[in-house]
Parts: C-alpha cells; sequence; structure tokens
C-alpha cells in the first residue's frame, strides 16, 4: 500500500494572504475602494459633462435625472467634478507614497547597512525631522513650493519618509547580524547588492502596509492643503477645494449636495484604504503565527 505524500505546508506570504481573506473589515474595504476606482477611472468615456463645462441654465440645480449630484454656483457638474477630484487625489496620494517609500526605505536601509558612523548621521537627521511640527512645517512648505499637483506631491513626500526609515532599520539591524548576510560581506559584497539583494526582500511587509495606510494620509493631507488654498488650485477638481468652495453658510444650508458628496467621497475612500491597511498589518504581523 503506497503511503500517501503530505500536501507542503504553505508559506508565510500565502498564510498572511489567507488571514488577509478572513478580516471582514479589509473585504468590505475592497468592495467600496474597487467600484470607486472603476468610476473614477472610467467616467470619461460614458458621463455626459466634463469637470469644467458649465450649464448657466442649471447653476445651484440640486440632484436631477440629467446632474446626478447637482450642480455647482457657476452650473458645473459636481458629480464629474467628484470623480475628476478623485483621480487628482489619487494621483497625489500614490505618487507621494512612491516617493517617500523610496526616500525612507533608503534612509532606513543605508542607516542598519552603511556603518556606525553613517547611522549615527542619518538617524540624527531623521531625528531633526520628526521633531519638526508637522503641521506648521507642511504649510510652511505647501508655501515655499506653491500649489498644483506635483508641487503638492513634493511637500506630502517630505513630510512623511521619516516614521519608514526608522521601521526599515529596526528591521534592518537585526538582519545584518544574520549569517547570509554577513557572509555576503565576506565575499565582497556592496552596498547596492546588500540593499537590494537582502534588505528590499526583507522589508516588502513593511513597505506594502506602509504605503496603503499612507496612502490614505496623504489623501487627507491633499485635500487639507487644498481646503486652505496651498494645495490643488480651481479651476481644478479637488474634494479638498470643492469642500473650500462650499464653505460658506448659504451653500452649507441652500445646496448641500456640493459639500456632501465631496466629503462623502473622501470619507469612503479613506475609510475603505484604511480597512484595507489594517487588515494588511494584521496579516503580515509575525504574532499571527502564534495563534
Amino acid at each position: 500500500m503506497l503511503a500517501r505524500t503530505p500536501h507542503p505546508s504553505p508559506g508565510p506570504t500565502a498564510r498572511a494572504f489567507h488571514r488577509f481573506g478572513n478580516n471582514r473589515a479589509a473585504l468590505f474595504g475592497i468592495g467600496i475602494i474597487v467600484p470607486m476606482l472603476a468610476l473614477i477611472v472610467s467616467y470619461p468615456l460614458w458621463w455626459t459633462f466634463k469637470p469644467n463645462d458649465i450649464d448657466l441654465l442649471a447653476m445651484n440645480s440640486g440632484p436631477t435625472v440629467t446632474h446626478w449630484f447637482g450642480t455647482d454656483g457657476v452650473g458645473r457638474d459636481v458629480f464629474a467634478r467628484v470623480l475628476e477630484g478623485g483621480r487628482i487625489s489619487l494621483l497625489v496620494a500614490i505618487a507621494s507614497t512612491l516617493i517617500s517609500a523610496t526616500i525612507g526605505f533608503l534612509v532606513g536601509a543605508i542607516s542598519a547597512l552603511a556603518g556606525r558612523w553613517t547611522d549615527a548621521v542619518a538617524m540624527r537627521f531623521v531625528d531633526l525631522v520628526m521633531t519638526l511640527p508637522p503641521v506648521i512645517f507642511l504649510l510652511v512648505l505647501a508655501s515655499i513650493a506653491g500649489t498644483g499637483i506635483w508641487p503638492t506631491v513634493i511637500v506630502i513626500s517630505l513630510l512623511s519618509w521619516p516614521l519608514l526609515s526608522r521601521m526599515i532599520r529596526s528591521r534592518l539591524l537585526e538582519l545584518r547580524e544574520r549569517d547570509f548576510v554577513m557572509a555576503s560581506r565576506g565575499m565582497g559584497a556592496g552596498l547596492t547588492h546588500l540593499l537590494f539583494r537582502h534588505g528590499l526582500p526583507n522589508s516588502i511587509d513593511i513597505l506594502v502596509v506602509y504605503a496603503t495606510l499612507q496612502i490614505a494620509n496623504a489623501i487627507l493631507l491633499e485635500a487639507g492643503l487644498s481646503f486652505l488654498g496651498l494645495g490643488i488650485a480651481p479651476p481644478a477638481a479637488s474634494w479638498g477645494n470643492m469642500l473650500n468652495a462650499a464653505r460658506s453658510t448659504a451653500v452649507l444650508e441652500q445646496f448641500p449636495w456640493q459639500w456632501l458628496f465631496p466629503g462623502g467621497a473622501l470619507v469612503l475612500a479613506v475609510l475603505a484604504i484604511n480597512f484595507i491597511g489594517d487588515g494588511l498589518r494584521d496579516a503580515f504581523d509575525p504574532r499571527a503565527e502564534l495563534n
């Protein structure tokens, strides 16, 4: 009688995604963000109005069959502007997250792997950046960089990387004492090899969780800057500047659709991404292996 071959146990990545699949909040977040992304990406193909098209006969019109989310004070379609605002907000969030993740990884990994003096200098610089008041630092950077998509990306990127660099350094300080890293050093491996052959693969879980949560944080930062007039400038649509345009008492009371829909889209997007980020963090948590 032939012995049965035991099935190989799933690897840590497969177990992590299995835990993620069992997280109802994370799945709920995916159920919200995927339809939103589909609408944001595809709306120019099927929606009649563009974000800056003006309908003089429908100024401050409430939701109708023609204008699903109503119009603003100059007759622009709120539905088109909400979706265009989502495009700009996600572009700013994703671009700034990629830049800040790159800076944070390089600073943290070089600090951990390049030697004692480099570690001391890099960490003192990180400490300096982290001691700056974030709100004041953000406003000063925004006033220097100016308004627009890419200045906003740069401002958010420069504010967001220090925490990641500390997490990467903490992970790689332990990694650099392992035998395979010491063997690589012994065979003459340079810093670039250590960074991308050993450092990056062993930091993927931190980078994935950071990127997911930072996208939600960047959306809020962009909305806040735009609300203050330091982010995306009109007539370009942004959830923040749409809320800024609707902040008067008359609009708040008489035309609530002008702030309700962009505000609702902002809240839903941030909640959904945070649910996904929390699910990924729990899934990649090493302590989950013990449960």
